[in-house]
């Protein structure tokens, strides 16, 4: 409807909100900005750590004049599940190699050559989610991983087991997690993305003691915020300028 609109430009490379096809059909240029691939990396070993040693739970606790109230689980010898090797995925398992723990990693394209290559051992889905005592996920969201993991899924993992989502929110079917988070039948979550955003306050996520919630902040720092600014400047200057930009593809 925006007829004279000439030029969209989004963070990042990847955005799909976006209707790309509609807006090549218009001749709208759609830009995006570089960013980094770590900080979502940190955020969700921030996520493992606070889940295995209770960080936010006993910060809370402190606060009341309570005292250790938890008994936390070491990360030694314990199996990290990775789904999806990519960028961060691979960080994610250097992590994991980092604090001595048994790397495990699927997703529907990868080879043992790759996972090897990131110090990690090849499994199937099934094999991973009856092993990990922490699950992470690292795929994007497509028609095949939409609802990746539900009930089925949450069933194969064992009582005691994490899930880490940083990805995005409509992968894990949030009803099925809600089920699981509440009759333990996983020991905990921590989750920074969800299927609508902003997490309403009343969600019932928020009145769970065994997940750790933020925000969608995984991206969210300083020096990543600097460079979406700064290449969004960039991309409406090349375009005023007749210069080659950075335009998203399908």
């Amino acid at each position: 409807n925006l007829t004279n609109l000439k030029l969209v430009v989004t963070t990042g490379m990847r955005n799909a909100s976006i209707d790309l096809e509609s807006a090549s059909n218009q001749g709208v240029i759609v830009c995006g900005t570089d960013g980094l691939p770590y900080p979502t990396a940190e955020l969700t070993w921030g996520l493992v750590l606070d889940l295995a040693r209770n960080i936010s739970h006993e910060d809370k606790t402190s606060r009341l004049g309570k005292w250790q109230t938890r008994i936390g689980t070491g990360l030694n010898g314990k199996t990290l599940g990775i789904i999806g090797l990519g960028r961060l995925g691979s960080q994610v398992a250097n992590y994991g190699n980092a604090f001595g723990m048994n790397v495990l990693a699927w997703s529907q394209n990868l080879t043992k050559e790759k996972a090897e290559k990131e110090q990690a051992q090849l499994a199937t889905f099934k094999e991973l989610l009856t092993q990990s005592d922490f699950i992470s996920i690292h795929t994007v969201l497509s028609d095949r991983t939409r609802g990746l993991i539900g009930t089925n899924e949450f069933k194969l993992m064992k009582g005691s087991a994490f899930l880490i989502n940083t990805s995005r929110g409509p992968i894990v079917n949030e009803e099925d997690l809600l089920a699981a988070l509440k009759s333990r039948e996983i020991a905990g979550a921590g989750i920074d993305v969800f299927s609508d955003e902003p997490l309403d306050s009343n969600h019932e996520l928020m009145q769970l003691n065994n997940v750790v919630i933020t925000p969608h902040i995984g991206y969210v720092t300083k020096e990543t915020y600097k460079i979406f600014y700064s290449d969004t400047v960039d991309c409406i200057k090349r375009y005023f300028d007749g210069k080659p930009i950075r335009v998203l593809s399908q």
